[in-house]
C-alpha cells in the first residue's frame, strides 16, 4: 500500500455551504481509488441538527463545552464528563457514503454553538487544548493513512476555539484546498485574502456553482489569471441544481408546516420555486418552463393547485386561511405530491424557501453519487497527490 505524507488535508472554504463537502466526497473517492485509505474528521462541528454521542471514548477529545441549549437538550452534560465523543452529522453520512469503518472517523474537538462559543469566551480560553493534541497524535500514528479534514464555512469561524482554517493549517502544516463559489470576477477578492493568510500552506482552489456556459470561458481566461497569481485551480464545477436542491421534507421543518397528504414521499427534492399568484392559464404556462418545483399557493386557490399537480411539482405548500378541497388532496394522492399547509403568509414562506434552496447539507444518496462523478468529471487533483507525496494514477 502506499504511504501517505504524516501532513493531514484541509478543505476550506471562504463561506458557507461551497460544496466542501461535494468535494470531500470526489476527492476521497479518488483517494481510494489509488489505494489510499482515509481518516476523515470534522474539528468543528457545525452541523447540529443530528450530532451523535459516541459512548465510552478516549476522555482525551472529551473536552467540548456546551450550554443550555437545544443541542444540551440532545447531548447531556453527564454523558460530556463520562469521557463521550461528539460525531457531526457530515462526519457520519461520508463515511456511510464511503463505506469508512467507525475507526476511520474523527471526532469533533468543539461544537459551534451559540452557549459553547459564549462560554469560551467568558473564559478567556483560545487555544485549542488538549483534544487538539490528542488529534495531532492520531494524525501522527497514520503513518498508512491520509488524514482528511473538513473545517468550517468560513475563514473567520471557530477562531474563539483556536479551531480557525488558518490556525488549523499553520498548528498541523497542512496543506488547503479552498472550495469557492464563483459568481464573477469579484469572487476573487476572498480568494486573495486566504492567501495572504495561508501562504505557502494554500495548495490550491476548486471553483464551484459557475454557471454551466460560463466554464469554457473560465477555463480559458480566469483559470490562467488565477494561476498567475499564485492560486493553483484543481477544478471548475458548474452549478448543480441537484446539489442546491432541498428535500420536501426539510422544507415542512422549517415552515413547521402539517403535511396533509403523501407522507411518505416527503424525501422528494424541491429544486425551484414557484409561486401560484396569478391566472391559471398564465400558471400553466409558467409550470410548464419549470421543473421540480415547489409551489407555493394559497389555500383557496383549487384551479392553480390543480394546475400545478399536472407539472413538474414536488409539492404544494398552502398558504392562507381555510383548507384545501377534498378533491384536490385526493388528486394530490393520485399523483403522489405531499401537500404542506403552513401559517405563514406568503412572503415569509417564500423567503423560508429561498433561504434553504442552495443552503443545506449534502445528506442525500443521490446528491452523494452525483458529487462524486461531478468531482470526477471537473477535477484534476494530480499537482495536489504530488504535493502529499501520493502516487498518481496513470
Amino acid at each position: 500500500m502506499p504511504t501517505p505524507a504524516q501532513s493531514p488535508l484541509l478543505i476550506g472554504s471562504c463561506e458557507p455551504f461551497s460544496g466542501k463537502s461535494a468535494v470531500v466526497l470526489g476527492l476521497a473517492h479518488q483517494l481510494n481509488r489509488q489505494g489510499i485509505s482515509i481518516l476523515f474528521g470534522k474539528p468543528l462541528a457545525t452541523c447540529l441538527d443530528d450530532l451523535e454521542v459516541l459512548p465510552g471514548a478516549d476522555t482525551a477529545f472529551a473536552n467540548t463545552a456546551f450550554a443550555e441549549s437545544a443541542v444540551e437538550a440532545r447531548l447531556t452534560v453527564e454523558a460530556q464528563l463520562a469521557g463521550d465523543l461528539i460525531l457531526d452529522a457530515d462526519v457520519r453520512f461520508i463515511g456511510a457514503t464511503l463505506g469508512l469503518a467507525a475507526s476511520q472517523l474523527l471526532p469533533s474537538l468543539q461544537v459551534q454553538e451559540p452557549g459553547s462559543v459564549h462560554r469560551r469566551l467568558l473564559s478567556g480560553e483560545l487555544a485549542p487544548g488538549a483534544a487538539f493534541a490528542e488529534l495531532q497524535r492520531r494524525i501522527a500514528a497514520a503513518t498508512d493513512q491520509l488524514v482528511l479534514l473538513e473545517a468550517a464555512g468560513t475563514l473567520s469561524e471557530g477562531q474563539v476555539f483556536g479551531l480557525g482554517l488558518a490556525q488549523m493549517a499553520r498548528a498541523l502544516q497542512a496543506p488547503v484546498v479552498l472550495v469557492h463559489n464563483w459568481r464573477d470576477s469579484r469572487s476573487v477578492d476572498p480568494l486573495l485574502e486566504a492567501r495572504q493568510q495561508l501562504g505557502d500552506l494554500l495548495a490550491g482552489v476548486v471553483l464551484n456553482a459557475v454557471i454551466p456556459e460560463q466554464v469554457s470561458q473560465l477555463r480559458q481566461e480566469v483559470e490562467p489569471a488565477l494561476e498567475r497569481l499564485g492560486l493553483p485551480v484543481f477544478g471548475i464545477m458548474p452549478r448543480s441544481p441537484l446539489l442546491r436542491s432541498v428535500t420536501v421534507s426539510e422544507l415542512g421543518r422549517r415552515l413547521a408546516a402539517r403535511v396533509l397528504c403523501c407522507q411518505d414521499r416527503t424525501d422528494l427534492l424541491v429544486e425551484t420555486l414557484s409561486i401560484g399568484a396569478m391566472n391559471v392559464n398564465s400558471a400553466m404556462e409558467f409550470f410548464r418552463r419549470r421543473r421540480n418545483m415547489a409551489v407555493v399557493t394559497g389555500a383557496d386557490r383549487t384551479d392553480i393547485q390543480l394546475a400545478a399537480l399536472e407539472a413538474s411539482t414536488q409539492c404544494l405548500i398552502l398558504t392562507g386561511a381555510g383548507e384545501p378541497l377534498p378533491q384536490l388532496i385526493s388528486r394530490a394522492e393520485e399523483l403522489e405530491v405531499p401537500v404542506l399547509k403552513v401559517d405563514h403568509d406568503t412572503l415569509t414562506t417564500v423567503e423560508v424557501i429561498e433561504a434553504a434552496i442552495g443552503h443545506v447539507r449534502l445528506h442525500e444518496a443521490v446528491k452523494a453519487t452525483y458529487a462524486i462523478r461531478l468531482v470526477e468529471e471537473s477535477c484534476r487533483f494530480e499537482r495536489l497527490f504530488k504535493r502529499l507525496r501520493l502516487p498518481v494514477r496513470a
